[in-house]
């Protein structure tokens, strides 16, 4: 199996070859994200970035997409969100899939029944487990959206 830089690398190759600026221009954009990340101090003295916190940065990248599109579409920039939603699918194309509503309820379930959560006010206790067994799989805007309907009704 490649690494997700590796597939990055090669993806940028033929990006370039296609000449496929926005798919070049986002696939650098998590390159450099990734290989900034691997020269912070604490990484660089743990040994550098596992399979996972790469896939956390470019996740990272997507949420800022995803952020950037809500804006655009508040202040009326029609232009400015599709050229962020052409990106955003260039950069979930290297993440895992997303889980579906149902999926993530299921999980969200049994952790609210792990934790003994009971009332609105639980959603802490139940968003950091649900996160780590959710990681990369679901937004955690959605998660929480999904603790907090659960635990209210």
């Amino acid at each position: 199996m490649t690494s997700l830089t590796e597939r990055l690398d090669q993806d940028a190759k033929d990006a370039m070859r296609a000449k496929d600026k926005v798919r070049l221009g986002s696939i650098r954009r998590a390159r450099a994200a990734i290989t900034e990340a691997e020269k912070r101090p604490d990484v660089v003295a743990a040994g550098g970035l596992d399979e996972e916190a790469r896939i956390a940065v470019v996740t990272k990248i997507a949420k800022q997409h995803r952020e950037s599109i809500d804006q655009f579409r508040a202040a009326g920039r029609d232009d400015l969100v599709a050229k962020e939603e052409e990106e955003l699918a260039v950069i979930e194309s290297y993440l895992p899939a997303q889980l579906g509503d149902e999926e993530i309820e299921a999980v969200v379930r049994q952790v609210i029944e792990s934790v003994g959560a009971s009332e609105p006010r639980d959603v802490g206790k139940v968003m950091r487990p649900a996160m780590e067994r959710l990681r990369g799989q679901a937004d955690g805007g959605r998660v929480k959206a999904v603790a907090q309907r659960l635990l209210e009704g």
